[in-house]
């Protein structure tokens, strides 16, 4: 298993879904994985801070965990069939641990509300994983670097070099 956080959400270009960005702990690879406009907001709305004034249905998840004394523990992105993402939740109550098939939309929903860790299965991130290229990754840094020396070129006064030539 391959730890990951959430890196972000984004809008899709060509439809009216969402796509969230899981990307590995320990390496630059990204997993993106469509999900609906609603479990998108009911994500984002966690991670922002956004007080509501009625639970919304995962808010209602973590309440009934909470109320049977169990922990989620962890949340896998386990399989990927036919272009669709699988995922299970990992709950420990008092007696035995669990292993619950869900959405992974409404894992990682679960997952920021209680600051369960993510995994994704080393055969999911092998299938769909996407690795920045390097030199993508090398131009980043030159135009950072780069950036130092604009803004040095972007302070001196050329106006004294005229040479009226």
């Amino acid at each position: 298993m391959i730890e990951v956080k959430l890196e972000t959400i984004q809008v899709s270009l060509v439809s009216s879904h969402r796509v969230v960005v899981l990307k590995a702990l320990e390496e630059e690879r990204y997993l993106p994985i469509w999900i609906g406009t609603c479990e998108a907001e009911a994500i984002a709305v966690r991670l922002e801070g956004v007080e509501i004034p009625r639970p919304l249905t995962h808010d209602l998840l973590v309440e009934i965990l909470e109320l049977l004394e169990a922990d989620l523990l962890h949340v896998t992105i386990n399989a990927l069939v036919d272009g669709t993402f699988y995922a299970q939740l990992v709950v420990e109550t008092e007696k035995e641990e669990l292993t619950i098939d869900a959405r992974p939309s409404d894992a990682l929903a679960l997952a920021v509300r209680v600051g369960a860790p993510i995994y994704v299965a080393e055969a999911v991130m092998d299938e769909a994983a996407i690795t920045p290229e390097a030199d993508l990754l090398e131009l980043e840094v030159r135009e950072q670097e780069l950036g130092v020396f604009k803004d040095f070129l972007d302070t001196l006064d050329l106006s004294a070099l005229d040479t009226g030539a």
